[in-house]
């Protein structure tokens, strides 16, 4: 008979050893090995280093200390020191290093059996982080991100990577959360709009007498569906992007940024007879500048869109005592709930009765949405509350960057000598 060959031969799984067991096995022979060598140096100096000589007089010491005073009779010592003399019984230079040896040794296997306990206790706490993180790692593996390992050791390696997982944690729940957001958002905002073209194109097919006016308008409502599609979506990929948590800070000044935004919407409002008043001081911040341009223009267009024709908006910016970088937009409006302002920031909720002239365009419910977004990507927020006679007054507020964060924004905007 032949021993089978091929893959049907499967090699025995080799014996798994942990690591808190290869730990436990390294202390154990760490602290062996040491006292090993200190035993050892120290049998070898009682071995050549004594130039005395060791007589042979056990018996004499043993009947000597047996002689004791009448007052410490009752004590009765003679036995137990005859007994020590006869049991340890030193007469030579070889009793003495068989002795030492004979100790050596038990030493030397209790210093092993504490080495293993040792090693054992101090393994499991030195891994006890890890064994967090790979519980937090099989839960992540089933799509729960909730789960945190919040290590409260001291600040070690092994915290480091603790809280180092705890951020990765945090953004793929961020990212996913976002992912599923737009997935859900999208199909909510999209299947009216598409459910509108196809209605006008079924409606445009299933007339054979269709003239090229009839047309021409179908057309144009199609058009205008497909352009809100557009906006929806490029809305929708931003308020995804902003909520995966990628920021990229630099310096910038939020007076500035209020201006260039208010710049780009006063044709509209003086189209529309909207006063707007300005009170501009310096409000510096580190943050994403794109995003904060982006946040900054919806607040402004939201406040001219949804004002009454003939209206006001007051602009101002600042910088607080801690630091950090404000702005605040009043306009004027119809009578806003403190129910549905409270809703405002959700995606896709328009106020209703908001816009007040035919000649404003209507929005796709995404601006606020997208400003809470890129306020709590850097830290900040952003306060609605109704204005007094009707409207709302937003603030913007970026918090104070940290040291680390305006370090790195100052080196990555200095300019690389070519």
């Amino acid at each position: 008979m032949t021993a089978p060959t091929g893959p049907a031969v499967r090699a025995l799984p080799r014996p798994r050893m942990t690591i808190r067991a290869r730990l436990t096995l390294t202390y154990a022979v760490m602290i062996t090995s040491i006292g090993a060598v200190m035993l050892g140096i120290v049998y070898v100096f009682m071995r050549y280093i004594p130039t005395y000589q060791i007589t042979a007089m056990g018996a004499v010491q043993a009947d000597s200390l047996t002689q004791v005073p009448a007052y410490a009779e009752t004590a009765r010592p003679s036995d137990s020191v005859s007994s020590l003399a006869s049991t340890i019984s030193i007469k030579s230079e070889a009793d003495v290093l068989n002795t030492l040896l004979i100790v050596s040794l038990v030493v030397l296997v209790v210093l092993a059996a504490a080495g293993a306990v040792i090693g054992w206790v101090v393994a499991g706490r030195v891994l006890r982080p890890l064994q967090a993180i790979n519980a937090a790692a099989q839960l992540a593996g089933t799509g729960s991100f909730d789960h945190r390992v919040g290590s409260t050791g001291p600040h070690d390696e092994v915290r480091e990577l603790s809280d180092t997982f705890d951020e990765m944690l945090g953004k793929l729940d961020r990212a996913f959360q976002a992912n599923r957001r737009f997935a859900a958002n999208a199909s909510h905002e999209l299947r009216t709009p598409l459910a509108a073209t196809q209605t006008v194109l079924e409606v445009a097919l299933s007339d054979p007498e269709l003239d090229l006016h009839a047309l021409r308008a179908a057309a144009e409502r199609v058009y205008e569906t497909n352009r809100r599609n557009i906006e929806s979506v490029d809305a929708l990929l931003s308020l995804a992007e902003i909520g995966a948590g990628t920021v990229r800070p630099a310096p910038a000044d939020l007076a500035d940024v209020a201006r260039d935004a208010l710049d780009e919407v006063d044709g509209i409002a003086a189209a529309r007879g909207i006063r707007v008043r300005r009170e501009l001081h310096p409000a510096p911040l580190v943050g994403d500048g794109a995003l904060v341009q982006r946040a900054v223009a919806n607040l402004v267009v939201n406040a001219v869109l949804h004002n009454r024709d003939g209206g006001t908006i007051a602009v101002s910016t600042s910088s607080a005592r801690d630091g950090a970088a404000e702005l605040r937009i009043e306009n004027s409006g119809p009578e806003l709930s403190p129910a549905l302002v409270d809703s405002l920031t959700e995606p896709f909720v328009r106020g209703a009765g908001r816009v007040q002239s035919p000649n404003a365009p209507r929005g796709h419910g995404l601006g606020l949405a997208i400003v809470r977004s890129v306020a709590e990507a850097h830290g900040g927020e952003l306060v609605l509350v109704p204005r007094r006679g009707g409207g709302l007054i937003a603030t913007l507020r970026f918090p104070a960057a940290a040291p680390a964060v305006a370090l790195s924004a100052r080196r990555a905007s200095v300019p690389v000598p070519a």
